[in-house]
């Protein structure tokens, strides 16, 4: 019987422990940030620990970090954390691509950006989002700070390998319609559990002829699916983007390794979906969480439980409604989804020209300095600006209002983040997740307009 390639790279990676049952796992790469990191490097204290493979790990700082004076932290608690990683990683050895640093930036961006993510590696780090890694053909996933702490002890987790659930996504994306959609669009039409408990391969023509910055946006958003993996198969598109990086000194030696990372013709999976994106529309959430979202002309759905209920009462919305007749306050282009060199590209060709509408306020952060700088040499920061967005230094931001950057209390913010809870961009701020594209076009319009009928 053939083999996923997610079993291919699981099965290389289990050190002990039968099918079926938990399994301890080598990990390859271990990624960290100052938010989910002091306690395990507590716990390494307490025991007279040592890390077992510092040269495996590497620290950046995003969450806290502020993004309009960087080195101006009044927050007593993030000052505290992002002090913490700083000096633990000085005393346990571990590179970290620090404040200011030409790689600093959010945790998902630095380590496609320096080649530290490769295909057929193991990849966690204290974030759930760590399956953006996935789009390279790694197994990359988010643990918890008591597993934070047992990778810097051992080098291994403990785990239980997932079911197999094949996305195979067909047809040539409209004009306007991006990868955001795709996602959005799959999370709206089968749940936000839909992948719970299965690892999400994402496979088709459609996939093959995304760019590695499209394919990390969709793996990224697997964990809003409910799934804690996203996977794709690596293929030239994969090999092209990660040659010549930092971290990528054993590419010519891996090359022919990574070409054997594919789903064999009769491998097996537990559940296949299939979507043809051919007519797929740009996609807006109206309510609370990722699964509350319609395409831009379809208006918003009758209330059928509790959950649409109150998800109405927070967002001052109802039913019948569509996108276009929401009141934007903020437009945010940022996040480890949708800030990296393409997502700012493809904003900008709807920016250039035009003025950010008077009712808007409208900021572009980039998710790491390397963008940053790209973005600069091509003159981005100048149409941005000319516009009238603000252009920030690269973090988290208000993808989840951790720092200063946050949505006032009841503006509609269009952002292109992740997430849309109660409160997560800031108490009582209202979310809307949208492509880079569209949030460009709402930031000049005042609100959602049909990105198609603007994109040349």
């Amino acid at each position: 019987m053939g083999q996923t390639l997610f079993d291919k790279v699981w099965d290389k990676h289990v050190l002990h422990g039968n099918v079926g049952d938990p399994q301890l796992l080598y990990i390859d790469l271990h990624l960290i940030h100052e938010v989910t990191s002091p306690q395990a490097f507590e716990g390494l204290r307490i025991q007279n620990r040592r890390l077992r493979r510092p040269d495996l790990t590497f620290a950046t700082l995003d969450h806290n970090v502020p993004t309009v004076d960087i080195f101006n932290i009044k927050d007593e608690i993030a000052n505290k954390q992002i002090t913490t990683l700083q000096k633990n990683a000085k005393d346990f050895g571990v590179h970290i691509f620090d404040m200011g640093s030409d790689e600093q930036g959010i945790v998902h961006m630095v380590g496609p950006e320096t080649g530290l993510t490769q295909p057929g590696k193991t990849i966690v780090c204290g974030d759930s989002h760590t399956a953006t890694h996935g789009a390279f053909g790694a197994i990359a996933f988010g643990i918890g700070t008591s597993e934070v702490e047992h990778v810097f002890a051992t080098q291994t987790l403990w785990q239980t390998k997932p079911k197999n659930l094949k996305i195979d996504i067909n047809g040539n994306l409209p004009k306007g319609v991006y990868a955001k959609d795709i996602i959005l669009y799959l999370i709206n039409q089968y749940g936000v559990d839909f992948g719970t408990g299965y690892a999400l391969e994402f496979t088709g023509e459609t996939i093959k002829s995304l760019s590695m910055e499209a394919r990390m946006t969709i793996c990224n958003m697997a964990i809003e699916a409910g799934a804690k993996y996203g996977i794709m198969q690596p293929d030239e598109t994969t090999f092209e983007y990660v040659k010549g990086r930092p971290y990528a000194d054993n590419f010519e030696r891996s090359i022919s390794e990574w070409k054997q990372l594919y789903s064999d013709k009769d491998a097996i999976f537990d559940k296949v979906i299939e979507m043809d994106v051919s007519e797929l529309e740009p996609q807006v959430t109206w309510g609370t969480n990722p699964e509350m979202g319609v395409n831009f002309n379809t208006p918003f759905p009758e209330i059928k439980d509790s959950n649409d209920e109150r998800a109405y009462q927070y967002m001052g919305l109802e039913p019948g409604q569509k996108a276009e007749d929401i009141e934007l306050g903020y437009v945010f282009l940022g996040s480890c989804t949708n800030a990296r060199i393409t997502d700012l590209i493809e904003a900008s060709n709807i920016v250039k020209g035009n003025h950010v509408h008077p009712n808007i306020t409208a900021i572009v952060v980039p998710g790491s300095r390397t963008v940053k700088k790209e973005a600069e040499s091509m003159g981005l920061d100048k149409v941005f600006k000319e516009a009238g967005f603000e252009l920030r230094e690269p973090g988290c931001s208000m993808c989840l209002g951790m720092n200063p950057d946050q949505v006032p209390e009841g503006v509609h913010c269009a952002s292109t983040s992740n997430r849309n809870f109660e409160g997560r961009q800031g108490k009582g701020a209202r979310t809307h997740l949208v492509s880079p594209a569209m949030a460009a076009a709402a930031a000049i319009n005042g609100r959602f307009v049909d990105v198609r009928k603007v994109v040349v």
